[in-house]
């Protein structure tokens, strides 16, 4: 009877945040392992939630990714502020930005200090896409 337990959801959003951040800096888990003292298999554990991070070891974290520590329960599952659709929402975000490919996007993206060239891609990338949906 191996009944293996479900993360908690709070320490997967925890650990997803961890990995948006470290993405976000171009680090592979192997160097934030490093700046650590612990394994890149450990740092995987964690972003997934399978493995709960300790308060001083998410210090540490947030220290090497610099970021306070709050950065990490942002949006968190079952906060006060937004509702489902927010949450889902946030967690859109965090699923592109976790990707390679959302990252180099965003970093493209944001490089790009026109106003109405930035409108232009949006709506590229709409059409491209086949979205339908009003700009927001």
């Amino acid at each position: 009877m191996a009944n293996k337990k479900q993360p908690n959801p709070i320490d997967i959003h925890v650990g997803s945040r961890v990995r948006l951040r470290r993405m976000m800096l171009g680090m592979s888990q192997e160097k934030l392992g490093e700046h650590l003292g612990i394994t890149f298999q450990q740092i995987q554990k964690y972003e997934k939630g399978t493995n709960r991070i300790g308060a001083s070891r998410l210090q540490n974290i947030a220290r090497v990714l610099s970021v306070p520590v709050s950065f990490f329960f942002e949006d968190a599952p079952g906060g006060e502020s937004g509702g489902m659709a927010e949450q889902q929402s946030a967690s859109y975000v965090v699923d592109f930005l976790s990707s390679s490919e959302g990252i180099q996007l965003n970093k493209a993206f944001v490089r790009i200090k026109d106003p109405k060239l930035r409108r232009k891609v949006i709506d590229l990338v709409r059409a491209i896409a086949g979205a339908d949906e009003e700009p927001d």
